[in-house]
């Protein structure tokens, strides 16, 4: 058990508590005829996938069906423009269990946290289940399906005690108690391994994706391999929807369906060469379905909201009350306004030092690159040992790219600043920054991200103490793997050489 001052922890929880339950008394009003104890206080169960874009037949994708989740969005509402605070599971779901920007609770580098340095939330800052479970709910927190003993997938980069979740399976609570559950479902990850491809895919899916009809983002070569892992993919997604509706079908078994909230999301988009770990849209923006009791049905909302607004929202929707601390909105509150920008961050992924930042409106998306000097594809070990990127490195070293793959792959540098316009380059091609036409929009949004790291109080770059740090446990972690081991120790002893060589860039006025 990960534990950090328990016995205050719990005494926090029970004082936690009585302020709820003051609190909450305050606010509830008594039932009305048409109400019940269930429409005040659902059932709150998060759907959690890992690794998977908007690739839903009611998002648009054509290529095979998702009955499943395409009923959650006929039956609930269904948001287009949602987007996660950053690219990668383990600060995305520290901003997720939080409510709180991943950068303002200082669990901003990926992996963070384990070794001999531990990160500690801010002292008012109590994770979500800690919330719930105060207020009288049954947490639980488990891998669907169940693919290992225990809790599921956490991934928290702070110390946090095991005790607010009470079980993995909601189906360990009391009798008519209330539940804040988290299912977690692999998602994209079920794509890789031989188990996959030999007795899985072929056993569970009637239609396999024929890679040969994959549409690929412009940035990706029509490759054999880089084609029939996408159709992989495609396949997970497909997989991923039957599993929605085994959920569904228990949730209806045992009579609880409609007295449960149901909110669907991704932890981040599909790991690949601008997906996971990048602040681009395919990285960073996530399906987003929520339906239960009080939810208009086929409702679809085009406005920006973050991932860390789920918090909120999920809190309000149980009738308890939103923390002043936490950062992000009930976003179907009557008097919600709906945001102009939405903000992302990506900061070190394993060994992998980096510095960007984002901020999207909707209609443009503008990065900074506070280490412009590196390349795009900077050397990793967790991706360089993917078939896919391996592919892609022999394809540029081969001249087999074309100029478009070239400049956003493999370019020996990127731009200080990225500003496209994504309403006419979803894919993000165009870097309109130097564009003068575009000079007022870019002077705008550097401003705007301005703001929001001063206010969010951004710690900027890892510093070199932490970095060595951290280092030992990345390195230590595969000491058993000699391939990944010399890798991991290659790739530390190049960044610190990067230091100096290939500096951070502060953000200029």
């Amino acid at each position: 058990m990960k534990t950090h001052a328990k016995i205050s922890y719990l005494a926090g929880l029970v004082l936690l508590a009585l302020l709820i339950c003051l609190a909450g008394c305050a606010q509830r009003e008594s039932s009305t005829a048409s109400g019940s104890n269930a429409a005040q206080h659902p059932n709150i169960l998060w759907l959690v996938i890992d690794d998977m874009g908007l690739e839903f037949s009611c998002y648009g994708e054509e290529l095979i069906e998702t009955p499943n989740i395409d009923r959650l969005a006929r039956e609930g509402a269904r948001f287009t423009n949602a987007f996660l605070t950053s690219p990668v599971c383990s600060t995305a779901r520290s901003a997720m269990i939080t409510g709180m920007y991943q950068t303002t609770i200082g669990a901003h580098n990926h992996q963070s946290g384990r070794g001999k340095r531990k990160i500690h939330l801010p002292g008012e800052v109590v994770p979500v289940p800690g919330l719930f479970q105060a207020a009288g709910y049954f947490t639980s927190n488990g891998d669907y399906p169940k693919k290992r003993e225990g809790l599921g997938k956490n991934d928290y980069n702070f110390e946090w005690d095991e005790s607010i979740y009470d079980a993995p399976y909601y189906g360990e609570r009391g009798d008519n108690q209330r539940f804040f559950a988290q299912l977690q479902l692999w998602g994209g990850k079920n794509r890789h391994g031989q188990q996959w491809v030999e007795e899985v895919r072929p056993e569970v899916l009637e239609n396999l994706t024929p890679p040969e009809t994959a549409r690929l983002p412009p940035y990706y070569p029509r490759d054999p391999l880089i084609l029939e892992d996408w159709a992989h993919y495609l396949d997970t997604v497909q997989y991923t929807d039957q599993l929605i509706g085994q959920i569904l079908d228990q949730l209806e078994a045992e009579g609880i369906l409609d007295e449960t909230v149901i909110i669907l999301f991704g932890d981040n988009g599909i790991s690949h060469a601008r997906g996971k770990q990048f602040v681009y849209d395919e990285g960073i923006r996530t399906p987003l379905i929520i339906r239960g009791p009080g939810i208009e049905p086929g409702k679809v909302r085009d406005d920006l909201v973050e991932h860390i607004d789920l918090a909120a929202t999920s809190l309000a929707l149980a009738g308890e009350p939103v923390p002043d601390w936490m950062q992000g909105d009930d976003i179907l509150a009557q008097d919600y306004e709906p945001k102009d920008a939405v903000f992302a961050a990506r900061d070190r992924c394993g060994e992998t030092v980096d510095m960007t930042r984002s901020v999207h409106t909707g209609k443009y998306k503008y990065i900074r690159n506070f280490f412009p000097d590196r390349p795009h594809l900077q050397p990793t070990n967790y991706k360089d040992t993917k078939p896919i990127l391996i592919r892609l490195r022999e394809l540029h070293a081969q001249g087999k790219l074309n100029a478009l793959q070239e400049e956003l792959l493999f370019a020996p540098k990127r731009s200080l600043e990225e500003l496209y316009d994504i309403e006419a380059d979803p894919y993000e091609t165009l870097n309109l920054a130097e564009d003068p036409n575009y000079e007022t929009v870019l002077k705008s949004l550097r401003q705007r991200l301005k703001v929001w790291m001063e206010e969010t109080k951004d710690p900027g770059p890892e510093s070199t103490e932490d970095y060595a740090a951290e280092m030992e446990y990345q390195i230590e972690r595969n000491r058993r793997n000699p391939a990944a081991y010399a890798a991991v120790k290659g790739n530390v002893e190049l960044y610190r050489r990067w230091a100096t060589e290939r500096p951070y860039v502060p953000l200029s006025e």
